[in-house]
C-alpha cells in the first residue's frame, strides 16, 4: 500500500479523510512528532497516520479503513502503556484522546466515562459528589488501558480492581460494528474485556460503579533501605490482618528531591504508601502500629482522594525513559526480602523503583474465573521499573530491571499483571491468564478471527 503521506492523494485516503470529523496527522505535518509521543519516551515509532478521533463515528471509519487497507492498527488512550502498545510503525493509530466526557449519576452512584479520558478527569468529576472509582496511582493514566488490563490501585482492597467495578461498555468491533456489552448483553465479550486488554475491540465509553470515597487518610512512610527485610516481614503480616479499608503498596526507591525534605534526597529507602478510605475517626488508631515501626519519615494524614492520586504525577511526568518487568507473588519469605534489599540497594537512578501492590481484601475474594484476571489468589502484583530522563541511561536502567527480575522470578507465581510488562512473548501472556487463556482465545476467534486488534498483549484466535 502506498499511503505514506497526505500528498499521495489516494482516492481511498481522500474518501477516508472526508469522513473524519477529528484530525488526521501525517508524517509531513508539523505536529506529527508531538502527536506520536508516548508517556514512555524509550518507545519511538513512526505510524503512517494518527487519527485524532472526536466521536464514535471517527472510530468506526478508522477501523474500517485500517481493515480494508490491511494496515497495522494501534489504539491509544492515555498513552501510558509500558510497552508503547498505543503506537505502531507504518500503520494507523486510532487516538481516542478527543473522546472525553464524565457523567455522574448521583442516584445510582454510577459514572459514564469516555474512552479517551484519564483518571484525574474522572476524579475531578466524581469528588464533589463524594464518590470515587477504583483506579491506579497516577492521575494521568488513561481510563481505557488501565481498566481493560485490570486496574490495581489504592482502593482495591476495599472495592476491588477497576474491572470489578465495570458495569457496561460501548465498543467498536473489528468488523466496524458497534455494540454495548454488560452482564446481560454480549456477556461473553463483557467477561473478556474485564482483564483481556484491547484484544476484542475499541471501548469508546465505560460505565463504572462508584463508591463513597471523599477524604482519605493517606501518605508515605519511609525506612532506610537497610530495614527492608524487617519492614517487609512486618508489612506482610500486618496487611493480612488489616481491615479492607486500609491499603498500602510497598516499594524500594530513592527520594529524588522536593517535595521531600532535603536530608532524604538521593538516599535509598524501603517505603510504603498508605491509603485508608474508612471512618476518619478511626484513622489514628489504624495507623498506630504503622508509626510504632518508627519510620524515618512519615507524612500521613487526611487528604482528598484526588490528592492521593496525584502524589506522584509531578515526580513521574510524561517523557521519561521507562523499562518494566513484573511478576505476581504469594509470599515475602526471607530469600525474597533479602533480594529486595540487595537490588533496592543498587537502584541505578533517582526515579527507578520496585512496587508490590496487594491483591487482598475485596480484590482477592473474586473467583479466578469470574474475570480473565487469573491471579486473584496472589498476594501481590509486583513491578520493577527503571526510570530516568536521560536516554543515555537506558542501558543502565534496563540492566538493573532485568537482574532484579531474574533474581526474584524463581519465587514468583508464574505470571504477571499484563499492564506492567513490555513485549515479552506469547508464553508470558498465556502464563499470565492461566486457565482463562483458552476461553479468551475462543472469544477472540468469535469477535476478531483475523486478529485485527493485535498490537497489544495479544491473545491469538483459537
Amino acid at each position: 500500500m502506498a499511503i505514506l503521506m497526505k500528498e499521495a492523494k489516494s482516492p481511498a485516503l481522500e474518501e477516508f479523510v472526508s469522513k473524519i470529523s477529528g484530525k488526521i496527522i501525517f508524517p509531513d505535518d508539523p505536529d506529527y512528532d508531538e502527536a506520536r509521543k508516548l508517556y514512555n519516551a524509550m518507545i519511538d515509532k513512526y505510524p503512517r497516520m494518527i487519527v485524532k478521533c472526536r466521536d464514535v463515528a471517527d472510530v468506526i471509519h478508522s477501523v474500517n479503513f485500517g481493515r480494508e487497507n490491511k494496515l497495522p492498527v494501534a489504539v491509544r488512550g492515555g498513552g501510558h502503556n509500558g510497552g508503547g502498545l498505543g503506537l505502531c510503525d507504518d500503520g494507523l493509530v486510532i487516538d481516542l484522546s478527543g473522546i472525553k466526557f464524565v457523567r455522574v449519576n448521583t442516584e445510582k452512584k454510577t459514572v459514564r466515562v469516555g474512552g479517551g479520558n484519564v483518571w484525574g478527569e474522572v476524579d475531578h468529576a466524581t469528588h464533589p459528589f463524594g464518590l470515587a472509582v477504583p483506579a491506579g496511582i497516577i492521575s494521568t493514566t488513561g481510563v481505557g488501558g488501565l481498566t481493560l488490563g485490570g486496574g490495581v490501585g489504592y482502593l482495591a482492597r476495599k472495592y476491588g480492581l477497576t474491572i470489578d467495578n465495570l458495569l457496561e461498555a460501548d465498543m467498536v468491533l473489528a468488523d466496524g460494528s458497534f455494540v454495548t456489552v454488560n452482564k446481560d448483553r454480549h456477556a461473553d465479550l463483557f467477561w473478556a474485556i474485564r482483564g483481556g486488554g484491547g484484544n476484542f475491540g475499541i471501548v469508546t465509553s465505560f460505565e463504572f460503579q462508584a463508591h463513597p470515597v471523599s477524604m482519605v487518610y493517606a501518605g508515605p512512610t519511609l525506612w532506610p533501605i537497610e530495614k527492608t527485610n524487617e519492614v517487609m516481614e512486618w508489612y506482610h503480616d500486618f496487611l493480612s490482618k488489616a481491615p479492607d479499608e486500609l491499603n498500602g503498596f510497598i516499594a524500594t526507591l530513592v527520594i529524588p528531591g522536593a517535595p521531600f525534605p532535603e536530608h532524604l534526597h538521593n538516599k535509598k529507602f524501603c517505603g510504603i504508601v498508605w491509603c485508608y478510605c474508612g471512618d476518619l475517626d478511626k484513622a489514628e488508631d489504624i495507623f498506630k502500629p504503622i508509626l510504632a515501626m518508627n519510620p524515618l519519615f512519615a507524612h500521613v494524614g487526611p487528604m482528598p482522594y484526588p490528592t492521593v492520586q496525584k502524589l506522584f504525577d509531578g515526580m513521574l511526568p510524561p517523557g521519561l525513559q521507562w523499562y518494566w518487568r513484573a511478576d505476581f507473588f504469594n509470599e515475602l519469605g526471607s530469600q525474597v526480602r533479602n533480594l529486595h534489599f540487595e537490588y533496592g540497594s543498587k537502584i541505578p537512578t533517582a526515579l527507578s523503583q520496585m512496587h508490590l501492590y496487594p491483591i487482598s481484601g475485596a480484590a482477592g475474594r473474586v473467583p479466578n474465573d469470574e474475570t480473565p484476571w487469573a491471579y486473584r489468589d496472589a498476594k501481590y502484583a509486583g513491578v520493577i521499573v527503571g526510570v530516568d530522563p536521560d536516554p543515555a541511561n537506558a542501558g543502565k536502567i534496563t540492566g538493573w530491571c532485568k537482574e532484579y527480575w531474574n533474581a526474584l522470578h524463581p519465587y514468583s507465581s508464574g505470571g504477571a499483571y499484563l499492564n506492567f510488562i513490555m513485549n515479552e512473548g506469547q508464553e508470558r501472556i498465556k502464563a499470565s491468564y492461566k486457565h482463562n487463556y483458552d476461553r479468551l482465545s475462543k472469544i477472540k476467534k468469535q469477535y476478531d478471527p483475523d486478529n485485527f486488534f493485535r498490537i497489544n498483549q495479544n491473545i491469538l484466535p483459537a
